[in-house]
Parts: C-alpha cells; sequence; structure tokens
C-alpha cells in the first residue's frame, strides 16, 4: 500500500532510542526523564485498597469528582484560586494527552502556534497533525529565558496559541512575575489562547515560587494549564495528568478527549486523591530533587563539563565544549557506548537543530547511580 505519511519527518523519539542504546551497552541512563527510586509505599497502598474495594470499571470522563474536588483544593493552596470542579478540570491520561487533546479540540488546520525553541520534542509533531504550523521563537542564551519581542515579532493574525513551559525541558529555566506581565500585555484583547504546560510546578530550587498563568487573573480566562501527578509523585509510568481551563475551552477539550483515552485508571485517581490530602507531599518534592541537583553538582565538580543552572525540573544541562567538538548527537552516542552514560544532546529540541555542544543529564536518580555515572563522566 502507499501510505502518505502525517508526520514524514518523525522517526522514534530520542528519548527511546538513547534508553534502547543504554540498555544495549549496559549503560548509566541518564538520558530520559525516569526516576530509579521507589514511589512512595503509602500511595502505593492506597492504589491496591481501592482495588480491592472494587474501584475498577469506568470512572467519569472528566475524572472521579473526590480527585477533581482534590485538585481544585491543591490549585487554591498553591495559587490563590479555586477552579470549578464540574467544568474547569479534566483528569487525563498524563500531560501529553492533555497537551494533544488541547491542541487538537483548539487549533485548526492553517493556524501557528508559536513555541519556545528549544522545546519539548513532542510539541510541535501534535501541532502539525492539526495541519497547522509551529512557530519558533528562541530563548535566550546563556539562561533560556523568554525572548517577548521576539514573541511579538512573530504574532500575526493566524496566530491561534502560545505555547510556553515552566519549569522548562530540557532547560530547567523558569519564568518570572514579570514573564506573566509581559504574557498579559502581548495576548490582551486578542484572541490568543495560551497552553501553560506545567508538568514541573512542584519542582522549583533555591526557595523560588512557582509562577503558574493561574496566578494571574487576565491569563486563565484564555489558558489551558497541563499538570503531571507523575511528575510530582515519581510514577511516570502510570500516566496521570490533568488540565485546568475555563468552561468554553474545556468544552471543546473534553469533546477530544472523551474519544481519546476516555477515562482514566479508576482506583489511582480515588488513590491521589487521598495522597494529595497532605500539602506534604508535593510540597516536599523540591527540597528532594534540589538535594540531589546538588550532589550531582558536586559530583561533577572534578569533571571538565560546565553546568548550566538549573533553577527547576530534574535535569540538568552540561556543556562539553572543553572535551571534544562532536557535534552533541554523535558525543552522547560515544558516551553510551564508549564511556557508559547515556544522555540527550540538546541539539533535537530545536527546531533548526543548532547544536552548542550541549547535554541533558537526568539526575531523577539514586545517590549512587549519581555517583557512578559522574566517576565516568570525571574521567573524561
Amino acid at each position: 500500500m502507499q501510505i502518505e505519511s502525517k508526520l514524514p519527518n518523525v522517526g522514534v523519539t530520542i528519548f527511546t532510542k538513547m534508553s534502547k542504546m543504554a540498555h544495549e551497552y549496559n549503560a548509566i541512563n541518564l538520558a530520559q526523564g525516569f526516576p530509579d527510586f521507589p514511589v512512595s509505599p503509602e500511595l502505593i497502598d492506597r492504589v491496591h485498597h481501592y482495588m480491592q474495594e472494587g474501584m475498577n470499571q469506568y470512572a467519569p470522563m472528566p475524572g472521579v469528582p473526590i480527585l477533581r474536588e482534590a485538585i481544585s483544593s491543591k490549585t487554591e493552596h498553591c495559587y490563590g484560586w479555586k477552579p470549578n470542579v464540574d467544568s474547569e478540570i479534566t483528569v487525563t491520561c498524563g500531560a501529553i494527552e492533555a497537551i494533544n487533546s488541547a491542541v487538537s479540540a483548539l487549533i485548526h488546520p492553517g493556524d501557528e502556534v508559536i513555541i519556545m525553541d528549544p522545546a519539548y520534542d513532542a510539541y510541535e509533531p501534535i501541532i502539525n497533525l492539526q495541519g497547522a504550523k509551529a512557530i519558533g521563537v528562541p530563548l535566550r542564551q546563556p539562561d533560556y529565558s523568554i525572548d517577548w519581542e521576539g514573541v511579538r515579532s512573530q504574532i500575526t493574525s493566524k496566530t491561534k496559541m502560545i505555547m510556553i513551559n515552566t519549569p522548562h525541558n530540557p532547560s530547567g529555566a523558569t519564568i518570572s512575575v514579570k514573564d506573566l506581565s509581559e504574557l498579559e500585555q502581548i495576548t490582551e484583547g486578542t484572541g490568543i489562547m495560551v497552553l501553560s504546560d506545567e508538568v514541573y510546578e512542584h519542582i522549583v530550587f533555591d526557595g523560588q515560587a512557582h509562577q503558574s498563568v493561574l496566578r494571574s487573573e487576565a491569563l486563565r480566562k484564555r489558558s489551558v494549564v497541563t499538570s503531571s501527578f507523575g511528575k510530582t509523585f515519581h510514577a511516570t509510568g502510570w500516566r496521570m495528568g490533568y488540565l485546568i481551563a475555563p468552561s468554553e475551552l474545556m468544552i471543546e477539550i473534553r469533546k477530544v478527549h472523551q474519544y481519546n483515552t476516555f477515562t482514566i485508571h479508576t482506583a489511582t485517581q480515588y488513590a491521589i486523591a487521598d495522597y494529595l490530602k497532605d500539602t506534604a507531599h508535593y510540597e516536599d518534592v523540591a527540597p528532594m530533587y534540589q538535594t540531589k541537583r546538588d550532589f550531582f553538582l558536586k559530583v561533577m565538580k572534578g569533571s571538565r563539563f560546565k553546568p548550566v543552572p538549573a533553577k527547576g525540573t530534574y535535569f540538568q544541562l552540561m556543556d562539553y565544549s572543553a572535551i571534544s567538538e562532536k557535534g552533541d548527537v554523535e558525543f552522547s552516542e560515544w558516551m553510551t557506548k564508549e564511556i557508559g552514560v547515556a544522555t540527550i544532546p540538546m541539539s533535537v529540541f530545536y527546531q533548526d537543530k543548532q547544536d552548542n555542544r550541549v547535554l541533558r543529564f537526568c539526575f531523577a536518580k539514586n545517590e549512587n547511580t549519581l555517583a557512578a555515572a559522574a566517576e565516568k563522566l570525571c574521567a573524561l
């Protein structure tokens, strides 16, 4: 058969490729962003409890009411605003389904969506699948901050959405109160929607507060915000996320969601609702990851890698220009095979594949894993 691909330039993701290589060469996997330490036994026990209680059939399409109530309360606790439980919250199959459903519902052929470059690699294909175009605005170097004049210069009559990601994957940068103000000014009086990917909202370092668009009354009227329980509770394989949006947008998003995943694992929804009652379960996440970040930086001090400051997420960028002139894809593959440490090359996150000889390391690992990786890397 002759098949015309909708994504002719897309293959397997870099995460799949590097994790496969890590397995083949028995390398320490600091590439794909998954923790190698256990999920809370208390949370696992709650899932088991609800499975034993018979919560094993379809949940309501938007999510079980008790979890949506818990999400609403958590949002108010964190950001000072309480979304409507019935019309403004939907539980999704991870944040990626939330993003996919939102873009599918709200973006049409010929539309333009502004993304920040480098961007998480799923954004552009999801936009392209709608017959729309992703317009990349380069983040400023060396801090990966948003160039708001650059954003303004790319807005046209076709611009329907601006996508931001904070804390930012892959760089670890975060946005500020001033950034929120800039976004307010740019979108005021327009029909431009905002999609804010905030899956690392509870992994912000050095005493800084996460600046969610939900803090802004003006922005939350036009914004879709995606979050991830998988990231927060280091249970990435559970694929548990949610989105918050004004009711007029949520109506359209749920039309797609109901024919996409329809509903999400019931027992886990009830378990997370219980787990959210103790705010420490998400408020203690940032200090835990900051300890890991600081440990990784400490054990890497003896290396020739130059760290780029990470303000959030569980990723640390490292400049290797003092070590090799190889391109970052070639160098990351070489390190996996010859040094025994797998990472992610930064060029894959850029539309133009620019190569600044920077790699992304995941430090969501046990200290012994990080120390073993650092020993290999310091030998370079």
